[in-house]
């Protein structure tokens, strides 16, 4: 394979271990532009060469105040440069990175801490210190706290507190890092990926060097055969404590000598991709969705004649009749010329992953002249299981057929078993879990329930533990009809709800616009009405389900799910437990005195 500028992509198949791999990376592209951050000026870069610099420094700094092979190190922080340099002195030292979500409150950290034993963590802000000290103080295991910023932390007691520019300042050579991080094997440890979960507390999960190589080989095989390798740019907007943005957001990257942009937030995220252009990004089908709606109003707002040229779009099929053609060429030069101008217009695609895409959402962008690429993955296979790809024809209701080097195989209860070298080697301190994941053969049961298509795409059905089982033995996949529920304009959010019940009910969030809207038309109003209005929507949902898909009652969330408030992970999941505890009774009611 070729990468850019006609370098050869390191041969990750025998690369030793990740550290390894950035340096033969770094000493090829030397002060060419690899990380950018936004400041006042605008964008600004740190070389490949500099970047090395800091690592080799960083990675001595560690080493000489104790830190052993094996040691594990706590990295709290939102997605910038520093992370990445963190990551890779950490792995560079012997250690092993335990990444923490910026999101996690004082008693998370207190688990993880606890859990993974961490000597020393690292810290970006004040705010996020604020919650991460008490967690530390209480744990009594970390030692050393290392900031990012400029904080005052107080009297620590328990632990010793350092800048990391004071680290960085330190004598080291990058000679000595390369020296010393060749003894790392692809079987060692590279990090501890707590994962959020849906349900119950979350565990570690142990990926080692070899794991994340093979994952990034089967990606970077995915760009260069069916796009062709370029001068890449990614631009970093999932959280990198995140496994699927921690593979393809940070290691893919490093491995075909990519740029990479951090996007300043949710609310500049826009903003960020017609500046920085990406021929790349990573995104969760909760982003789509949220851009799927904000495209629409936008062309809405323009008047008749782009209302009309998206409708045109989204009736035309993806092969269109000769008849059809000069409506193509239409639509190319207008609408889509438009829609690709805001993804940066030299977007080769956008790819899916952390939960299931609503076809009809991947849909909707691929009519307006994007390439989405919906995959699949765990946190326990480094990510990546499977993915679409051009060239073996992208159909939106599969997640693609494995990646090069995944083997997989379906079970006879229909769940989906895979096999390789990106298999995690077990949870953290948790035997019990472990064998239950993974068997004998080296199988890692998914719990996901799917089947392979004619063309050996994936297509997954739901997940074992959320399917539901109604009171006669039925069985529904509720994400199916949450993603229905959510495409429509009154409702942002929603939960399905009736495992062992007649019929299935839902917990619903209106769009906060469209509610609005309705007040003013309506006037003064009652809630049960806007549960009616609602119940509208829902109704155009159920003309398309089957019987016992239907949802027959609903009722209205206090408040938007969140990752503040726990009722999302961190990768935009609902917690299905964490609702069920909030809402059960009121779901529970929906079922008394119900004329179904």
């Amino acid at each position: 394979m070729a990468a850019a500028r006609g370098t050869a992509l390191p041969p990750l198949a025998e690369t030793p271990n990740l550290v390894s791999l950035f340096f033969t990376r770094a000493a090829e592209r030397g002060e060419a532009p690899f990380l950018w951050r936004k400041a006042e000026t605008g964008w600004v870069a740190l070389s490949w060469r500099a970047v090395a610099d800091r690592v080799a420094a960083l990675a001595a700094a560690l080493q000489a105040r104790g830190l052993k092979p094996g040691d594990r190190v706590l990295l709290v922080s939102e997605n910038r440069p520093e992370w990445l340099i963190a990551d890779l002195a950490i792995m560079a030292a012997g250690g092993v990175t335990v990444p923490a979500y910026t999101s996690n409150t004082s008693a998370d950290h207190a688990h993880v801490l606890e859990n993974s034993g961490a000597v020393m963590a690292i810290v970006s802000t004040q705010a996020l210190a604020h919650r991460l000290v008490p967690a530390m103080l209480g744990a009594g295991c970390c030692t050393r706290l290392i900031g990012m910023d400029e904080m005052r932390i107080g009297q620590s007691g328990s632990f010793l507190f350092e800048r990391l520019e004071a680290l960085f300042a330190e004598p080291a050579t990058v000679a000595a890092c390369v020296a010393g991080a060749a003894a790392l094997r692809r079987d060692d440890l590279a990090c501890l990926i707590y994962t959020s979960g849906t349900g119950g507390a979350p565990r570690g999960v142990r990926q080692h060097h070899g794991a994340i190589l093979h994952n990034i080989s089967g990606c970077a095989r995915i760009i260069d055969e069916d796009f062709g390798m370029g001068e890449e740019v990614f631009l970093s907007f999932l959280p990198l404590s995140h496994a699927y943005e921690h593979s393809a957001g940070q290691f893919l990257p490093i491995a075909i000598g990519a740029q990479i942009y951090y996007a300043e937030g949710l609310e500049k995220l826009a903003a960020n991709i017609e500046e920085v252009r990406p021929t790349i990004m990573v995104v969760v089908p909760r982003l789509f969705e949220l851009l799927r709606a904000r495209v629409v109003k936008a062309i809405e707002k323009q008047g008749r004649v782009p209302a009309w040229l998206l409708d045109q779009a989204l009736a035309l099929p993806d092969q269109p009749r000769p008849w059809q053609r000069p409506l193509d060429l239409l639509l190319a030069a207008t609408i889509r010329r438009r829609v690709r101008a805001r993804f940066g217009g030299r977007m080769k695609a956008l790819v899916s992953g952390g939960a299931p895409l609503n076809p009809e959402v991947g849909r909707f962008f691929q009519s307006l002249g994007l390439v989405i690429l919906q995959g699949y993955g765990q946190t326990e296979a480094a990510p990546v299981i499977s993915c679409n790809r051009p060239k073996a024809g992208i159909k939106l209701d599969t997640v693609g057929p494995p990646i090069s080097g995944m083997t997989l195989r379906i079970a006879e209860d229909g769940e989906i078993l895979v096999r390789g070298e990106s298999v995690m080697h077990g949870y953290w301190r948790a035997e019990q879990e472990t064998a239950q994941a993974i068997d004998e053969a080296g199988w890692l049961h998914t719990g996901d329930i799917g089947h392979l298509d004619e063309a050996g795409r994936l297509v997954i059905t739901d997940r074992k533990k959320d399917i539901i089982v109604n009171d006669k033995g039925d069985n529904v996949a509720p994400q199916r009809v949450e993603g229905m529920l959510t495409l429509q304009p009154e409702i942002v959010q929603a939960m399905v709800s009736g495992d062992r019940r007649p019929y299935l009910v839902a917990l619903v969030v209106p769009d906060p616009e469209w509610r609005e809207a309705w007040r003013r038309s309506q006037g003064p109003a009652d809630e049960a009405a806007l549960v009616r209005a609602l119940q509208a929507a829902v109704d155009r949902v159920n003309a398309r389900l089957s019987p016992i898909e239907k949802i027959r009652r609903i009722i209205l969330a206090d408040e938007p799910f969140t990752t503040e408030n726990g009722e999302l992970t961190p990768s935009l999941k609902v917690r299905r437990h964490v609702l069920r505890a909030r809402y059960g009774e009121r779901l529970d009611a929906l079922y008394r005195n119900a004329a179904y």
